[in-house]
């Protein structure tokens, strides 16, 4: 089984904002697989379904994203998996925007959100999917930043590349991490 993740803050004032882009990606994916993410579980919203004939959970933490490890450690106990077991799909500022980058394992790099999940995983070895959402302005608060939303011409570059996301997530379901990285590493 593999967990697909998309980090992100729960309710309506935090919809389309740059944090969300890991809600935005994993409801893309969900769709393109036939997958509702609608029960309510181990503080977060789940879907499950098969994709590439692999048993799949798609997950929406429904803490604050800087508290996300406290929903996945649930699940890792409840489906006795192994850090390795979960796709971890989030924003990245130091990315141009829609820019994908792939890792196996890493540290959290600042994000709160990967920092908690690391620090409730006892592991970095977790595979993980950053989007691009733009260097933060000269002068802006960071929070500000990143709660805040895209301009419309980001949100074009950003759905053109969610199809790049759920192909990378296809790859690494289907334990092909490697040709995730070689295809969707690279600048477009």
């Amino acid at each position: 089984m593999k967990v697909i993740v998309g980090l992100g803050n729960p309710g309506k004032k935090y919809e389309d904002t740059r944090h969300n882009i890991g809600f935005a990606a994993l409801d893309y994916i969900a769709e393109k697989e036939g997958i509702s993410i609608n029960t309510g579980k181990h503080k977060a919203l789940i879907g499950s379904g098969y994709m590439n004939g692999v048993k799949v959970l798609m997950v929406k933490p429904q803490t604050f994203m800087n508290l996300s490890g406290e929903s996945l450690r649930p699940i890792m106990d409840f489906y006795k998996l192994d850090p390795e077991d979960f796709i971890v799909i989030f924003d990245d500022i130091d990315l141009d925007v829609g820019r994908i980058r792939i890792r196996k394992k890493g540290s959290a790099g600042g994000h709160n959100g990967i920092k908690s999940i690391i620090s409730h995983l006892g592991s970095m070895e977790f595979p993980r999917i950053k989007i691009g959402v733009g260097a933060k302005p000269k002068g802006y608060d960071l929070a500000d930043y990143v709660l805040g939303h895209f301009t419309k011409e980001d949100s074009g570059v950003l759905e053109e590349r969610l199809e790049d996301v759920y192909d990378a997530v296809k790859l690494i379901v289907g334990d092909d991490i490697t040709e995730a990285m070689n295809r969707h590493n690279k600048k477009k």
